[in-house]
């Protein structure tokens, strides 16, 4: 079974090349553990986020945005400059996997899917209201 290798891979590559540094001095520079390219690449570790996706463009000369494969002109979304909430303990088990499941898609398949669970959860509950369990089929 062949492990789909997440795009920023490359970009992180490209940037070593261009820079000349080495995978381990740069994600040291970061707060990254030395062997996080080939975790990465192997799918053993999540894309960074927050503030380790700062350091990371950083350290790489670059933007969060280019990382992400946006235009390096463009602010990323903020949600990639938040800090990972399962990292703190902050999910419940069925959360973190469909959180980890969503960042494993592409940033168009992301908007789809948040389009998606929008519509089934139905409107906001009023402020001071119970909220409900969803729509119901």
């Amino acid at each position: 079974m062949e492990i789909d290798v997440p795009p920023m891979v490359e970009r992180i590559e490209s940037r070593l090349d261009r820079t000349g540094a080495t995978a381990e001095e740069t994600f040291r520079a970061a707060g990254l553990p030395p062997g996080f390219l080939e975790q990465l690449r192997g799918g053993k570790a999540p894309v960074p986020r927050g503030q380790r996706l700062v350091r990371l463009a950083e350290a790489l000369g670059t933007s969060v945005s280019y990382l992400v494969g946006l235009d390096p002109d463009t602010e990323p979304p903020q949600e990639l400059l938040e800090e990972d909430q399962a990292s703190l303990g902050l999910l419940a088990g069925d959360e973190e996997a469909l959180l980890r499941a969503y960042r494993r898609l592409d940033v168009p398949s992301k908007a789809a899917l948040v389009l998606v669970v929008v519509k089934m959860a139905g409107p906001e509950p009023e402020p001071g209201t119970k909220p409900g369990k969803g729509r119901r089929g």
